[in-house]
């Protein structure tokens, strides 16, 4: 077993965890980024707006993918997916 085999085996059960945990608690979670967020942005006095807006929402994505296992990590499609076959007549020839 190499060392990526063996940290992951060790941290499984700390990501499970965590993962409860923004399922409990991640609309607190969401509004304590927003405050940091608005905090930060008071202190700049708005010079850094969009960069903390953008940190800001992928710190909440990042919950929302903790909160969620069904995810993107669980090998399912995030997209919507396309039919199998064609809709409507085929092309005339």
């Amino acid at each position: 077993m190499g060392l990526l085999d063996n940290m992951k085996a060790k941290l499984g059960p700390a990501r499970d965890k965590v993962s409860d945990l923004a399922r409990q608690h991640g609309d607190k979670v969401q509004h304590g980024l927003d405050k940091a967020a608005h905090a930060v942005d008071e202190r700049t006095k708005g010079k850094y707006s969009e960069k903390i807006h953008a940190g800001t929402d992928k710190a909440k994505g990042a919950v929302d993918r903790l909160a969620h296992k069904e995810g993107p990590h669980a090998g399912e499609a995030t997209g919507p997916t396309q039919p199998d076959q064609p809709e409507g007549p085929p092309p005339a020839s």
